[in-house]
């Protein structure tokens, strides 16, 4: 079970690495060098390296996603008597970010292609609503020009989470470089990894000071030695320079693991071909898709389960915490197991989602299967398919097994 990315590690990754060791520079910072000899710094490389590939003016590397998203809207002035609009299928992190601000998640729909439905966010916009989180999730781009258009005429923030979309493009634009910034994820399910890690992009130059000072104790952006920068409280929200030195290493490789997946994805698609009782997953944006799994709706969820079932996975509306059915944190009516367990009151939402809360959301992830290209990970739903290594008889034979398990379903449901 992993990522594209730890498919792809190899010398370069071990170069990067044992440069850090040798050095015995394990901090972005070169405290002591005072004659200027010590190396570059691989963290300050590779945000170097991750700006020029996606054209961002600033580039922040971070401890994770989440932080990154943390640390990003509170940069962006998000916090108690606001509220954010997510959609009800993403990592449960893109609300958890919320709710640590102080500000109100306010759940929204998914629509055919498995993410936020602009039309749903219109509607779910008050005067409190300051901001909105597209989710890139299982790798395709959400509608962002449709996103773009709700949030510019209500003056809104638009922020993209691409923890899952790492390298991803919407209409020739890097994802993360379309909002007001993007966050991105180095875990090891992603398209380019670390191990863990995130990173924020952004081309707004307050929000990055603002949200370096927040990562970094305060310091002021690029900080030499303990030099101050904004007068505020900040986190130790960085990225190791051992992280640094990995995702260096990995971010050269991303564009030829992008190509790899995109083709297998054309290969395995068309091996399977039209099934009956199912559809593809509307994208987008094809070419922007970083290709990480293929998804299927069917026409009914009984027949979802029964391929499922046949082939070993699971729908995505029994994805963990992907899908906010299950997700208890989003029932604050409901007692919290143990009582004498203390809960932040900051991160008890005044609203509760239980499932049937978006009945456009259940319908849809109870009718879907995702079946990886790269992302083999049973936990979000894609633990069948192929990797990014698969040959083509591979990928053939994987197609086959589901195309005839389709078919089978289907014969026996008429």
């Amino acid at each position: 079970m992993a990522g594209p990315g730890v498919s792809h590690i190899g010398p370069e990754e071990e170069a990067e690495l044992l440069s850090v060791v040798r050095e015995r520079e394990l901090s972005r910072y070169r405290f002591d060098d005072h004659d200027g000899s010590a190396l570059p710094s691989k963290v300050s490389q590779f945000e170097q390296e991750f700006r020029a590939l996606t054209g961002a003016r600033h580039c922040l590397g971070m401890n994770s996603c989440t932080s990154a998203l943390y640390a990003g809207l509170l940069a962006a002035g998000i916090g108690p008597g606001d509220e954010v609009i997510v959609p009800g299928y993403t990592f449960i992190a893109s609300i958890a970010a919320v709710a640590h601000t102080g500000a109100e998640p306010v759940l929204a729909e998914i629509d055919e292609g498995l993410l936020l439905d602009p039309a749903d966010v219109a509607a779910k916009i008050t005067s409190r609503t300051k901001a909105v989180i597209a989710v890139h999730m299982l790798g395709a781009p959400c509608d962002l020009d449709a996103l773009e258009a709700v949030t510019r005429e209500h003056g809104l923030l638009l922020v993209e989470d691409c923890a899952q979309a790492g390298g991803g493009t919407y209409r020739g634009r890097h994802l993360g470089t379309v909002g007001g910034f993007g966050a991105f994820s180095l875990n090891v399910f992603k398209t380019f990894t670390a191990g863990d890690g995130g990173v924020l992009l952004t081309d707004d130059d307050d929000l990055y000071e603002t949200a370096f000072a927040l990562h970094d104790h305060g310091a002021a952006p690029l900080r030499l030695g303990v030099t101050d920068g904004p007068p505020l409280f900040g986190l130790n929200l960085r990225m190791h320079e051992l992280t640094g030195a990995l995702a260096l290493a990995q971010v050269r490789k991303l564009p030829d693991i992008l190509r790899t997946l995109r083709a297998n994805r054309d290969k395995f698609a068309d091996a399977i071909g039209n099934l009956p009782g199912a559809t593809p997953r509307r994208l987008h944006d094809r070419d922007g898709d970083c290709a990480t799994v293929l998804a299927y709706t069917f026409t009914s969820a009984a027949m979802a389960d029964e391929v499922a079932g046949r082939l070993g996975t699971i729908t995505l509306s029994q994805s963990g915490k992907h899908n906010y059915a299950n997700m208890p944190q989003l029932r604050p009516d409901l007692p919290p197991a143990n009582s004498r367990t203390r809960r932040p009151h900051h991160t008890v939402l005044q609203r509760s989602y239980p499932p049937g809360s978006l009945p456009r959301t259940d319908d849809l992830l109870s009718r879907s299967i995702a079946l990886s290209v790269g992302v083999v990970d049973s936990y979000l739903g894609s633990g069948v398919g192929i990797d990014v290594t698969a040959d083509d008889d591979t990928i053939e034979a994987a197609a086959r097994l589901f195309r005839t398990t389709v078919e089978d379903v289907a014969k026996a449901a008429s």
